[in-house]
């Protein structure tokens, strides 16, 4: 595996950050438009939390909320393991599979810069044939 600084790989990255008052269903129109996974929630310039699809499905979706009133610092993940610009993909990668997640939010000085996942580590039939097989477990779960 590379040696691949996380800079390197946010280079030209357009973040993007939400507000933890925003509601789930103004998130996720947010990400559906930008096709990301992730929202990196921000107060005052500083990383408070992420909010995943993960997160809407299991703290929203199974727990019968309405994601038109509840707001992202009711489900959010809130103060999430982080990474630097300058440290190693690895290193994400090695949190990511530690803490069962896919989305690391990478900040400097306490400010969000970007956004890893487990994504820019796979090729895209790879990307999609495990992004499958994470769908139907979590489907599965929800209905169990």
């Amino acid at each position: 595996m590379s040696e691949r600084t996380i800079r390197t790989i946010i280079e030209g990255q357009q973040i993007l950050t939400a507000s933890s008052s925003i509601t789930v269903s103004e998130a996720a129109r947010l990400m559906r438009q930008r096709r990301v996974g992730a929202i990196m929630v921000v107060e005052e310039g500083k990383l408070v939390g992420v909010f995943t699809e993960r997160d809407a499905l299991f703290r929203v979706v199974a727990e019968g909320r309405d994601s038109t009133a509840a707001t992202l610092a009711e489900v959010m993940t809130p103060n999430p393991q982080t990474v630097q610009p300058a440290d190693s993909f690895n290193r994400a990668l090695e949190m990511m599979h530690e803490g069962r997640f896919r989305h690391v939010p990478v900040v400097e000085d306490g400010r969000p810069v970007g956004m890893v996942s487990a994504r820019d580590a796979l090729g895209p039939e790879l990307e999609a044939f495990v992004y499958e097989l994470l769908r139907q477990e979590q489907i599965a779960e929800v209905l169990a």
